[in-house]
């Protein structure tokens, strides 16, 4: 059974009465294509498990495995792969759960390498922890350089975390079976932790690899809340690999408090029952895909866009434009578009903007049409 695309079914008027961070942060004026937040309507199936549970007063602690069992359910019938309930345990959201991770298998001062660019919460709370970030920037192909890699590991030195983002964010990259087996190899010759951020997971067209499908000495981190939009109903799964489940049956059993009762709730729901939704929603964003491209082509040449295979995002080089490090200024200033400045994704992110494609062709055309007016006055 098919579904209607949820990308066009909610007007601006609409989205503007949202109170959410994509539409309060900025002014009025501004039209938001940047945090990861998508314009859609609920999936249906969600949306009724959250009003059952308000009927019923079922707003208590969480309990039970209900998220983990469908999560199970979806990999297998997605990606071939099954992971094992009883290695599983509920965190209160995917970077929180990354830290609780890093906790487990890692002393309080172990370095963390990530590449770059890559999403600014990966540096804020690798900080946060009084850590340091060691950047291994990917290739310009915007796929894993091993070179660049290997190198970082040996400069993080063994004890360090490894903590991959899976599909890429803001690429889009979706890292390959080789590519990860060859991840897993570097780990274990270099004395290093694996730690899988796969949130995009479900936002894949490519063939998704799950880390701990090639590796079983690692740790993932996943969760519903990207793919059907769900970041104000806290909630993820940490999984360990069968190398991994003594470290994972180590955490401490109060962090299994933090995640809403009634995220969970939305998510298994999710991940059981909007799989419909879920496909209409990557058709929408593959027709997303192809009008970016078409209307760079149309009003910003210079600016140069490799469609990516996973997320919502769009990782656009706009150097050849001359706004210098950071066109976003310009974007908002002239042009009154709000996208992500590409330097606090680190290495690889000067003269560069990540745009938010999970909204309507609509306001998709329009913000194009904008940068390129404020391009043209600058």
């Amino acid at each position: 059974m098919s579904s209607a695309n949820p990308l066009r079914q909610l007007a601006l008027d609409q989205l503007r009465r949202r109170t959410s961070m994509k539409w309060r942060y900025y002014a009025e004026d501004v039209l938001p294509v940047w945090v990861a937040e998508m314009d859609v309507p609920l999936a249906e199936p969600v949306a009724q498990a959250i009003i059952d549970a308000v009927a019923l007063g079922d707003t208590g602690y969480p309990s039970g495995t209900a998220y983990a069992e469908a999560l199970a359910a979806f990999a297998a019938k997605r990606w071939g792969w099954t992971p094992a309930v009883e290695r599983m345990s509920i965190v209160p959201d995917v970077m929180l759960g990354v830290v609780e991770m890093f906790r487990l298998v890692s002393h309080r001062d172990a370095p963390v390498v990530v590449n770059s660019p890559v999403y600014p919460p990966f540096f804020q709370f690798v900080e946060s922890l009084g850590r340091k970030a060691v950047e291994a920037p990917l290739g310009a192909d915007a796929r894993i350089d091993f070179g660049s890699l290997e190198a970082a590991f040996v400069r993080a030195g063994r004890g360090a975390v490894y903590l991959l983002c899976n599909p890429q964010n803001p690429t889009g990259t979706v890292h390959t079976a080789a590519e990860l087996e060859e991840v897993a190899r570097l780990s274990r010759v270099h004395g290093v932790r694996v730690v899988a951020d796969e949130i995009h997971a479900p936002l894949t067209t490519a063939d998704f690899v799950p880390y701990l499908s090639v590796a079983d000495d690692g740790l993932s981190l996943m969760s519903a809340s990207k793919a059907w939009n769900l970041a104000g109903l806290k909630a993820a799964l940490a999984i360990a690999g069968p190398g991994s489940a003594r470290d994972l049956a180590r955490l401490p059993e109060e962090v299994s408090h933090g995640p809403s009762h009634v995220g969970i709730l939305a998510h298994t729901a999710a991940l059981t029952d909007g799989v419909t939704w879920l496909d209409a929603l990557l058709e929408g964003l593959q027709e997303n895909r192809a009008l970016l491209t078409d209307l760079l082509a149309e009003h910003l040449p210079a600016v140069r866009y490799s469609p990516g295979q996973g997320t919502y995002l769009a990782w656009l080089d706009c150097r050849g434009l001359g706004l210098g490090d950071d066109p976003s200024r310009t974007f908002l200033k002239r042009g009154r578009v709000a996208l992500n400045s590409g330097l606090p994704f680190g290495t690889g992110g000067a003269g560069f903007v990540r745009m938010n494609l999970a909204t309507s062709p609509e306001i998709l055309t329009e913000a194009v049409e904008r940068m390129a007016r404020a391009w043209r006055e600058t």
